[in-house]
């Protein structure tokens, strides 16, 4: 269970907002988040991975205090476990696809396995720049698996694929995370995407 109480000023077109989000994540569930441009669905994210901090709150992870403004607790984005798809992908230019993966772990079995879930064991040596933005999609996709992360954060990540591949690839993943158990949140602009694949939707205005 992860438990989110927390407020973040936003700077918005009309002005200031503050961002109040009181909320809890079922382990192992899938929750779909969208909204208009400026809402704020990127900026949650952010503070969930600690990349950014609330004004005030808590953040609580099986137990596990994240983020506690009163006890003055804020753990480093690297102990929270988080895999985070950017939006821009946020790959490196001079690490080839296995590179990005060997970053993160040294397990040959399961980053065979990542490859083949994103179809890029053929594209192992090509640096990003050799890659469609459907391969390096996939590619960030894969890099946010390879720590086995018990909460993944996805932001727009299937924007790049075509409808048979982001079918193929949301069929398996969901497999995986099913079996890692991992509490997933994915902000999408489409309110129609991922039906019958997510257990909770979150509506930001």
């Amino acid at each position: 269970m992860i438990s989110i109480a927390i407020e973040k000023k936003l700077k918005a077109y009309h002005g200031q907002q503050v961002l109040r989000i009181d909320k809890q994540f079922i382990t192992g569930s899938i929750t779909k988040i969208y909204g208009p441009s400026g809402s704020g669905k990127t900026t949650f994210l952010k503070l969930i991975a600690g990349l950014i901090n609330p004004e005030k709150g808590t953040i609580i992870a099986d137990g596990v205090t994240w983020f506690d403004t009163a006890a003055k607790v804020n753990l480093v984005t690297q102990k929270r476990n988080v895999g985070f798809v950017f939006q821009q992908y946020a790959l490196f230019p001079n690490m080839t696809v296995r590179q990005h993966l060997e970053y993160a772990t040294t397990d040959a079995q399961w980053i065979k396995r990542l490859l083949l879930l994103g179809k890029l064991e053929t594209l192992q040596t090509h640096k990003p720049e050799y890659l469609s933005g459907g391969q390096q999609q996939r590619l960030a996709i894969l890099r946010a698996m390879t720590t086995k992360p018990k909460l993944l954060l996805m932001d727009e990540p299937f924007s790049a694929l075509d409808p048979k591949m982001k079918t193929e690839l949301i069929a398996e993943l969901k497999i995986i995370l099913q079996e890692l158990g991992t509490t997933t949140l994915i902000v999408s602009h489409n309110p129609y995407e991922l039906d019958g694949w997510v257990d909770d939707e979150m509506v930001f205005e």
